[in-house]
């Protein structure tokens, strides 16, 4: 049963979003476990809608970067402006300064610009030649994609999407879902979702996350899993170090949302797919043997045991 805490932010983005409730609930723990989140799928779905909704829960600094082929690196950084009153230059921010920054339709921007994302996702700072900012904390980078081959698009390097976290295919509604879209829409785009945790809050819960107790027997789990996937004959570039990091945090930040101390190897598995999907990258015989990352994913979870459930830490 999900806890208090995750359950109120679903049903307070469930005011402008309908449906998309485990995206909703991906989002904390990429929250809680300070990752970021690549949303694929088609336009007209409702993800800039989530993501601002999102943003307005958390009362974060909403950015958003609608990615072009033309887009450059200072679009997104900033650079330094001369000041003819102060005769200087002074550093003028880009939008990556905020809590929870949109970057839509992320493989049109060129890999140049791609590559503006990377020290801040990682290291939660940007470098402007001899300067080092800080970023605003909570930060949280929510980029969508559209899907590979579509015009104009540039594919993210294997580095790029080894920084998102998680990703998540974002399909099309119900029908049910959909006729409640279209009969609340003039409240979705009027309305506006109440703010539940502030910023020190969120620092906390963060915080609490870190103290999640992990057994032995789950971090063998774990390393297990990444481990299967890099044996496969059919990967031509296999998950690296980060993809168990993310899971061990992501599992934490799970139970903690759940109202548990201690992580169970369910929490593991519910976020295997979306830990894996974007950092497997198959061979060209394998992609013509039509074989996809998701069977390789489900081979891996029939194939390593799963270790017994664990009692929580005394």
């Amino acid at each position: 049963m999900e806890s208090s805490l995750s359950s109120r932010f679903v049903n307070e983005i469930s005011k402008k979003v309908v449906g998309m409730q485990d995206i909703v609930r991906l989002m904390l723990v990429a929250l809680m476990s300070q990752g970021h989140i690549l949303l694929q799928g088609n336009p007209g779905l409702g993800k800039t809608t989530l993501a601002k909704a999102f943003a307005e829960t958390i009362g974060g600094d909403f950015r958003r970067i609608q990615m072009t082929p033309d887009t450059l690196p200072a679009d997104i950084l900033g650079t330094y402006v001369f000041d003819q009153k102060k005769a200087t230059f002074e550093l003028r921010r880009g939008p990556i300064f905020g809590n929870v920054i949109l970057v839509d339709e992320l493989n049109r921007a060129t890999p140049k610009a791609q590559s503006a994302l990377l020290e801040s996702m990682q290291e939660r700072q940007v470098s402007f030649e001899s300067e080092t900012v800080k970023l605003s904390e909570p930060f949280m980078v929510l980029a969508t994609q559209l899907h590979f081959g579509s015009a104009g698009t540039y594919p993210l390097s294997e580095v790029q999407s080894d920084r998102f976290a998680f990703s998540i295919e974002v399909g099309y509604p119900s029908m049910e879902d959909e006729t409640k879209i279209i009969s609340r829409i003039d409240s979705i785009e009027s309305g506006r979702c109440a703010q539940i945790l502030k910023a020190t809050q969120i620092l906390g819960e963060i915080a609490r996350t870190k103290e999640v107790y992990v057994s032995d027997s789950v971090k063998r789990y774990i390393v297990s899993l990444s481990d299967s996937i890099r044996r496969s004959e059919h990967l031509r570039m296999a998950p690296g170090t980060r993809s168990s990091i993310v899971l061990y945090k992501g599992s934490r930040a799970l139970a903690s949302l759940d109202g548990r101390d201690f992580v169970v190897p369910d929490d593991v598995k519910f976020l295997v797919p979306y830990v894996f999907q974007h950092r497997i990258f198959l061979k060209a015989e394998a992609l013509a043997e039509e074989m996809t990352a998701s069977q390789l994913i489900s081979e891996m979870l029939d194939k390593v045991p799963v270790p017994k459930e664990p009692t929580p830490k005394a």
